[in-house]
């Protein structure tokens, strides 16, 4: 693990307040940082800057040889401050004074002092999608291609009454993180994706359903790598994702945005529902944007974006061109 460090003295949030001496982890993949177009890839609610390599979350789309190719780009995926990942608690005593919008800044900033002036993607899937969103709303030519997976650019109010219920959960239960990550799990999946798994067998050494297990399991394994802070901290910015908020409506947020933007629904998705996302596509389209839907098929719900690679991996392989052509682009 090759963790790196960008100090930014002065943030100012979009609540007006003022951060000082701000610390954004990251991980590069790849080139060195101005030799390949940048790749920025941001991580969903438990995820981190891992995303490729041995036990990298999006090992199977990200690396060399994938559709993200590391030999042609160079990725860079920092960690959302409060996540934990690298044993920062930034952004986690006071998170309820901060924003998704202050996350994109932040990332905006860092990248930035690293000297990148422009990416040719951002991709992020669900909170990630919703923070890349914030970043091309509020430096409209900035991303080249604007890719949310399993994401908008709002928290739906279907979304906002189960980051509600995860929130009380994780306030008020004895065992919140395994709490809240089970009724997580219940709407991350699908009800055909339990029954191909389970099919209400029992586990016989326990006396309950195996699907009662593999939830528990899942509860458990949580609390091992994630805090409650983190979960706290990422809940509540997966709640405030809106790129509308204080830019009178969604038209007049996007107007300026150049970037060819890809939607990426996933056809089951319980959490962020394809519905929403078709909606977001068709403003799109008559606002006159370059946009492009995809829709992955799957009985897993929301969790498709890390279990569908192949069908993924197919949808950005029409993205992420590899020719030297790029490199004349930087």
């Amino acid at each position: 693990m090759s963790i790196k460090t960008i100090q930014l003295e002065k943030v100012q949030t979009e609540k007006g307040h003022t951060l000082a001496n701000v610390a954004l982890t990251y991980e590069t993949f790849g080139p060195e940082l101005g030799q390949a177009p940048v790749v920025l890839v941001v991580h969903a609610l438990t995820g981190n800057s891992k995303v490729c390599g041995a036990k990298g979350w999006w090992q199977d789309v990200i690396g060399p040889n994938k559709a993200i190719d590391t030999n042609h780009y160079t990725v860079f995926a920092p960690n959302i401050p409060g996540n934990g990942y690298t044993g920062s608690a930034y952004l986690i005593e006071n998170y309820r004074e901060y924003s998704a919008r202050d996350i994109a800044q932040i990332i905006h900033l860092g990248l930035q002092k690293l000297g990148i002036s422009k990416v040719y993607a951002a991709i992020g899937g669900s909170i990630g999608g919703g923070i890349v969103w914030e970043l091309a709303a509020a430096k409209p030519h900035f991303i080249e291609h604007l890719i949310p997976v399993a994401s908008d650019w709002k928290a739906s109010d279907w979304l906002l009454a189960n980051t509600f219920i995860q929130d009380r959960i994780l306030s008020h239960s004895s065992h919140p993180l395994e709490d809240a990550r089970m009724h997580a799990m219940t709407f991350y999946r699908t009800a055909q994706s339990f029954r191909n798994k389970f099919n209400r067998t029992l586990n016989t050494e326990v006396g309950i359903f195996n699907v009662q297990t593999w939830l528990a399991h899942h509860g458990t394994k949580l609390r091992e790598r994630f805090t409650l802070s983190a979960y706290k901290t990422l809940n509540h910015l997966l709640a405030s994702i809106d790129i509308s908020r204080g830019r009178g409506d969604f038209a007049t947020a996007v107007r300026e945005i150049s970037s060819t933007i890809h939607i990426v629904a996933v056809d089951t998705d319980l959490f962020f529902v394809p519905e929403e996302s078709r909606r977001t596509y068709t403003c799109l389209i008559k606002l006159g944007k370059k946009v492009h839907y995809h829709q992955i098929q799957s009985i897993h719900g929301h969790d498709a974006f890390l279990i569908e690679y192949d069908q993924l991996s197919r949808i950005l392989a029409g993205i992420f061109v590899k020719n030297e052509v790029l490199l004349s682009e930087m």
